[in-house]
């Protein structure tokens, strides 16, 4: 069932983007995990920016590599988290949690609509 269309989606990110530059301040982070939280956040403007969709700025970046880039963030973000815990110390139940809404939102949004309301 894909209720996010595009529009939706493009929100989602920012919002995604804001939660990784502030959990390290809001959450306590020290270490790895801060610069981890940071590439993370730039990196998920980037894409956001670049991609094909509403709020994307320049949108050279197609929606199904941006869908693509997020079905492997999410699996690999739990996965880090849960099998090299000493990477994410402090921060383990964070990045499970953001790669458990980045799973969601991939398998939640409509990809297509990108296309039909860029």
């Amino acid at each position: 069932m894909k209720v996010l269309n595009a529009s939706i989606h493009s929100i989602l990110d920012y919002a995604t983007v804001i939660a990784f530059a502030s959990a390290p301040t809001l959450l306590g982070f020290s270490g790895a995990p801060v610069m981890l939280a940071y590439l993370l956040a730039a990196v998920h403007l980037a894409m956001t920016v670049l991609t094909d969709m509403p709020l994307g700025l320049v949108k050279i970046i197609p929606m199904r590599v941006h869908a693509l880039v997020e079905m492997l963030v999410g699996p690999t973000l739990i996965a880090a988290a849960l099998l090299a815990p000493s990477l994410v110390v402090g921060a383990q139940g964070f990045f499970v949690a953001s790669g458990i809404a980045i799973c969601a939102v991939w398998l939640l949004s409509d990809y297509a609509s990108a296309t039909q309301s860029a």
